[in-house]
């Protein structure tokens, strides 16, 4: 039977040492975070964020935009926030209404401001090993793995999906952790052959329960990224992951579990990368 993986605890004492932090700075960092529409899952997120910024000791500034805000006026408030000396921090929530490139907004963000670690500098930082701000959801699957592992180097991890979200950078991370790494997706061959040679397995594909219980080589560590509304008993809908969880707690050593696994670390790295962010841009004090 698999150890569970608590990232809802794990999450809550990363909270606690950067609020510990923050509060020794005598310039609190700022995070400002927009909103465009009225997407619902959205706004959940962004009330979530706002909390735990202010939890955290952090100034936190909201822009909710209108559904039908024209793209130029969108990059002008990222300009603006760009030239703020009191944001150190900038998130664009996602998804944006189908009228904005999503992609150039995201590259208007300043690179040192761009806490969710999609910037293209950012992206390539990251590749060739330098500094810079990494996407939050890898970050806390590379961390929830070391919780329970601790070192990593010479494991074989799979990465199941490829998006530039999780997949592409949660694998350089674990290449920066001295792990062989695999970046497997749908379209590989023989992919439950390939996922039974990993110690370490991430999902990230975004399919319900698609990886299977006889798929996880025994006793390997799996981080399951996926957040799949499916429907229950009696009509009602349950959160569950990439990997059918039942079976893979019958077969894995350590699993994070859906809900309640890697998505509270999300939050967590985000004001992490916030107070590393500040911590940059900052003067000595």
């Amino acid at each position: 039977m698999a150890q569970l993986i608590d990232g809802k605890a794990y999450a809550a004492g990363l909270l606690q040492e950067i609020a510990a932090e923050v509060a020794g700075m005598a310039v609190k960092p700022g995070l400002a975070v927009v909103l465009v529409g009225e997407d619902p899952a959205s706004q959940v997120y962004v009330r979530s964020k706002a909390k735990q910024t202010v939890l955290a000791g952090m100034k936190s500034v909201e822009h909710r935009l209108d559904a039908a805000t024209a793209e130029a006026d969108l990059l002008a408030l990222v300009r603006t926030l760009n030239d703020d000396p009191t944001i150190h921090g900038i998130l664009v929530q996602l998804p944006l209404p189908a009228h904005i490139d999503s992609t150039k907004v995201l590259d208007a963000i300043s690179p040192d401001k761009d806490v969710d670690g999609f910037h293209v500098i950012n992206a390539g930082r990251l590749a060739v090993g330098l500094p810079g701000l990494v996407p939050c959801t890898p970050l806390g699957c590379v961390l929830l793995a070391k919780s329970v592992l601790g070192d990593l180097a010479g494991l074989n991890a799979v990465v199941v999906g490829r998006s530039n979200i999780v997949g592409k950078p949660v694998a350089q991370l674990l290449l920066r952790e001295d792990c062989t790494v695999t970046i497997a997706h749908s379209r590989s061959r023989d992919l439950a052959g390939i996922c039974r040679e990993a110690d370490l397995l991430v999902a990230a594909v975004g399919r319900a329960e698609m990886i299977r219980g006889d798929w996880i080589k025994p006793g390997a560590t799996v981080i399951d990224v996926g957040i799949n509304r499916v429907l229950g008993e009696a009509g009602k809908t349950r959160l569950v992951g990439d990997v059918a969880f039942d079976e893979a707690m019958a077969v894995a050593g350590h699993i994070t579990p859906v809900p309640g696994g890697v998505g509270p670390m999300t939050i967590a790295c985000l004001l992490r990368n916030t107070l590393s962010a500040a911590k940059r841009i900052l003067p000595p004090s």
